[in-house]
């Protein structure tokens, strides 16, 4: 099997979401601080770039959502930070 550039892509996002998730649940990163907010990011953009190769609805929306509330958790903690 020959993997694409969206299939490397997708799972580095897989990877990185899946990480910041273990590290939230064992108390190594703040749910909301700035590491877990730009993992979870980064994570959701690289699989929805790797929806390109093969569309998938479902997997594009909760894609799209995750990286809204990444944002808005980012702006939030900036916000925090200059306040």
């Amino acid at each position: 099997m020959s993997l694409t550039w969206q299939d490397w892509a997708g799972l580095a996002g897989v990877a990185m979401v899946l990480v910041a998730y273990l590290l939230m649940q064992t108390r190594h990163l703040d749910g909301r601080g700035v590491t877990y907010l730009l993992l979870n990011g980064i994570g959701s953009l690289l699989v929805l770039l790797s929806l390109f190769k093969t569309f998938n609805l479902s997997a594009f929306v909760i894609q799209c959502f995750w990286i809204a509330i990444s944002i808005y958790g980012l702006l939030r903690w900036a916000r925090e930070r200059r306040g």
